[in-house]
């Protein structure tokens, strides 16, 4: 796809204007007249306050919002509040670029026009945030971006405080998944916002994922996950915390969850040369310092996580049979008679639910079953898995619900050999192996 194809023909005029920058922070947004404003101007105070030395542009690549989302980002400046942010006088104002991309619909095909932006303006450094944030500071925009412009690293992925059931796809499949296959330690490898380098934003957009799910909501994990396979000089950096639109896990995150598990299902086939001869875990450099954040609460139905666990039996269980080892199996039918009797008591623990991902992610690169219809039946899975973890840490402190997460990716490494040694065989078991002890 070339940067015609991505960037409408007045925004390479404009950009042919502005010539150059040394720095470009992209705002990916759809629907976000609420919130995009306060991002805007963040970037903006983060910039003049971290920055001014450095020409820089702040782009909102939009989705076709309905709302006044575009208009907002244009006309949110810092202005007369300058004092008040501690923007120091004088201070050079960034330049703006706003506009439609013309790709399919999703975070992916944003962030794609931002990365051809990016390489078209010769940007030295790149950041982009959410348009959703409602706890940004001018803070984040030194954290994310010093990284990458005083200290030669290439990526920059964040680390948030967030509530304990916030991030539960991140918690439960992302995190520990990519840690145990990449051996890179990223608490947020679909966090939302990160910062790279110039270079690393070139090459984003030349690589051909831009037809796949990568283009929706994939784009967060394929960036850090390249950014780890291809030795690029990664760290982390504390924002603090990320208060956004909350989701409740069983109404609104399947397609999130098809998208997201997808693409890390794909890139484990594009790189298992690497991650099968990966054995060390390392965690990578940290900027800031952890303190006491307050976290928005999320409001998780577990009744409803439960039916459509319940649910999810009746309509997928001969599919899971195929797919599940046979200990797993076994595991999750009771889980199911646990459910149906009380409506409570439901248990998919951390190790049967690594288990039955990695038997996923097999049957995935196998040609026996329909990718889609295999992504939609580990919904039902993944929402028990939930729901066991929301009550087994319902009581608990974020501290204490956070090493319960870091002990589930510890899990996630332990076996890995578990899925290394059934990479290699053609097709689904005619019989089920058994799951490790």
């Amino acid at each position: 796809m070339s940067p015609g194809e991505v960037l409408p023909d007045d925004v390479r005029r404009r950009i042919d204007k502005i010539r150059r920058a040394d720095i470009l922070v992209g705002i990916p947004c759809f629907e976000n007249e609420d919130t995009v404003g306060g991002v805007a101007i963040a970037v903006e105070a983060g910039l003049r306050k971290h920055f001014p030395e450095l020409r820089a542009v702040i782009c909102a690549s939009d989705g076709g919002s309905s709302d006044r989302s575009r208009q907002t980002f244009m006309e949110a400046q810092v202005g007369e509040r300058a004092e008040a942010l501690l923007v120091p006088p004088q201070t050079p104002v960034p330049e703006k670029l706003c506009f439609q991309y013309t790709s399919i619909p999703g975070k992916g095909s944003a962030l794609h026009a931002i990365f051809e932006v990016a390489r078209t303006l010769g940007a030295k450094a790149c950041a982009v945030l959410d348009a959703d944030l409602r706890s940004i500071t001018p803070y984040w925009i030194d954290r994310l971006l010093t990284p990458v412009v005083h200290h030669g690293y290439e990526f920059v992925a964040p680390v948030y405080a967030r509530h304990k059931y916030d991030g539960t796809i991140t918690n439960s499949l992302a995190y520990p998944l990519t840690t145990a296959l990449y051996g890179m330690r990223i608490r947020q490898p679909i966090g939302g916002d990160f910062a790279f380098s110039g270079d690393l934003a070139a090459f984003y957009a030349d690589q051909g994922m831009w037809r796949t799910d990568v283009a929706r909501f994939g784009v967060d994990v394929w960036m850090t996950t390249a950014a780890v396979v291809e030795g690029r000089r990664i760290c982390q950096s504390i924002l603090g915390a990320k208060l956004h639109d909350p989701k409740d896990p069983g109404r609104h995150l399947a397609p999130m969850f098809r998208q997201v598990v997808g693409t890390l299902f794909d890139l484990a086939g594009d790189y298992a040369d690497r991650w099968a001869k990966e054995r060390r875990v390392v965690t990578p450099p940290t900027f800031g310092f952890r303190a006491a954040y307050s976290a928005e609460p999320i409001d998780v139905s577990i009744p409803r996580l439960t039916w459509q666990f319940v649910d999810g039996y009746v309509r997928n269980h001969e599919l899971w049979r195929r797919v599940l080892s046979a200990e797993s199996m076994t595991d999750v039918e009771a889980a199911v008679g646990a459910a149906s009797e009380s409506g409570r008591g439901l248990v998919v623990d951390a190790r049967l639910w690594t288990t039955i991902v990695y038997d996923y992610l097999l049957a995935y690169h196998r040609a026996d079953i329909d990718r889609d219809e295999l992504l939609s039946s580990l919904i039902p899975l993944y929402f028990a898995r939930v729901a066991t973890f929301v009550e087994d840490t319902r009581e608990d402190s974020h501290t204490e619900a956070e090493r319960k997460v870091e002990q589930a990716v510890d899990l996630a490494v332990e076996l890995k050999p578990y899925l290394r040694e059934r990479w290699e065989r053609p097709r689904l078991r005619e019989a089920p192996a058994s799951r490790p002890a």
